[in-house]
C-alpha cells in the first residue's frame, strides 16, 4: 500500500495529502454506487484525501465508504482521512452557508470537514443545480459569504476553509477583507494549463494550491484531450516505462501542489499513486514547460450578458 505524503497548509498548520481521489462523475448525481465502491477501494490502496461537493451528489457515497472502512478496520479513525467538500453557488448567500455545511456533514455522516471550499466565484438563486439558466447567475457578495465560511471554521465544522476557481484578482479582493485567509485555492492545473501566475501569487501569500483535472478530465464537458494526448508527455512516458498520466501527475506533484485525480478504475487508481519514487529530469521539465497552454475549463456556463461576468476573460480576469 502506498500512502501519499503530506503538505502543510501555511495559513493554519494543518496538513493535506498530496494525492486525493476526486469524485466528480458527470452527469452529476449518477455515481452514488460506483463512488462508494471506488472510495472504499481507494482507502485500501492508501488514498487518504477524498474530494467531493454538494454539486456532485457523491457526499453520501463517500460517507458510506468511510463508515464501511471503519467497520472493516481499514482505518482506525475518521481522523486518518482528509475530507474536502464545497459550497455550491446556490448556497453562496450569507444566511445559507451554515445550513449548507451542516447538510454536507449530514450527508457524509461526519462531525467535521478537513476543508470546505467556495466552489466558484459566483452566486445562483437558491435551490438551483446544474445545469442552470443564465438568468439564475448573480454577483457574489464575497465578503459576507466569506464571513460565514469563517464562522464554519470557528464553530469547528471544518478545520480549514478555501476557495475554488479563483483568479489572482479575486484572491486579492478576498484577502483585503478576510479575517481568516483561504488555506487553499483548488483550480484546474496540468501540463497544458500550468497556472504559473497563480502559483507565484499563492506561494507569496501562503495559499496552497490543489490541482483538479490534472489529467485533463478527458470525456467530461469541462475537460480536454490535450493532456493525455500530448506527444511530449507520451514521449517521456515511453522512455520512462510510465504512462502519460503518471508523467502528468508527477509534473503536477513536482510543482509543490497537491492534486485530486478522478478515476474509479481500480488499476488506474493504483497507477495514479505510483508517482513518488521517481523524478522528472531537467530536460523533461524543460520540454513540459514549453507545451502550448490552453485552459480546459473556460467556465462559460457562468458567463452571461445579463450576469456579473460578461465574458470568459472577465470571469478569469484575463487568466486564459
Amino acid at each position: 500500500m502506498v500512502t501519499a505524503p503530506l503538505a502543510s497548509l501555511a495559513s493554519n498548520g494543518e496538513t493535506i495529502p498530496l494525492v486525493g481521489l476526486g469524485t466528480a462523475e458527470f452527469p452529476f448525481n449518477s455515481a452514488r454506487d460506483t463512488a462508494k465502491q471506488a472510495a472504499l477501494h481507494a482507502i485500501q490502496l492508501g488514498y487518504r484525501h477524498f474530494d467531493t461537493a454538494a454539486l456532485y451528489g457523491t457526499e453520501q457515497a463517500v460517507g458510506e465508504a468511510i463508515a464501511e472502512a471503519l467497520r472493516l478496520g481499514l482505518i482506525k479513525s475518521r481522523d486518518e482521512l482528509f475530507i474536502t467538500s464545497k459550497l455550491w453557488a446556490s448556497n453562496a448567500h450569507r444566511d445559507l452557508v451554515l445550513p449548507a455545511i451542516k447538510n454536507t456533514l449530514k450527508n457524509l455522516g461526519l462531525d467535521y470537514l478537513d476543508l470546505y471550499l467556495v466552489h466558484f466565484p459566483f452566486r445562483l438563486t437558491p435551490n438551483t443545480g446544474f445545469p442552470f439558466e443564465k438568468k439564475e447567475i448573480l454577483p457574489i457578495d464575497l465578503e459576507s459569504v466569506w464571513e460565514a465560511m469563517e464562522e464554519c471554521q470557528k464553530l469547528g465544522l471544518t478545520k480549514s476553509i478555501g476557495v475554488g476557481n479563483f483568479s489572482v484578482k479575486k484572491l486579492e479582493k478576498l484577502l483585503a477583507t478576510a479575517k481568516i485567509p483561504p488555506a487553499v485555492d483548488q483550480v484546474e492545473m496540468n501540463p497544458v494549463w500550468q497556472q504559473k501566475k497563480l502559483r507565484e501569487f499563492c506561494k507569496k501569500k501562503g495559499i496552497h494550491i490543489t490541482a483538479y483535472s490534472p489529467l485533463g478530465a478527458k470525456g467530461t464537458p469541462w475537460g480536454t484531450d490535450r493532456v493525455l494526448d500530448s506527444e511530449v508527455l507520451k514521449e517521456i512516458a515511453s522512455s520512462r516505462g510510465k504512462s502519460a498520466a503518471q508523467v502528468s501527475l508527477r509534473w503536477v506533484h513536482e510543482q509543490g501542489v497537491s492534486l485530486v485525480v478522478k478515476s474509479f478504475d481500480e488499476g488506474r487508481m493504483k497507477e495514479n499513486l505510483d508517482i513518488f519514487d521517481w523524478k522528472l529530469s531537467e530536460e523533461e521539465l524543460h520540454k513540459i514547460a514549453h507545451i502550448p497552454q490552453v485552459r480546459g475549463n473556460p467556465a462559460d456556463f457562468a458567463v452571461s450578458e445579463e450576469g456579473p461576468y460578461k465574458s470568459i476573460e472577465e470571469f478569469w480576469d484575463g487568466e486564459i
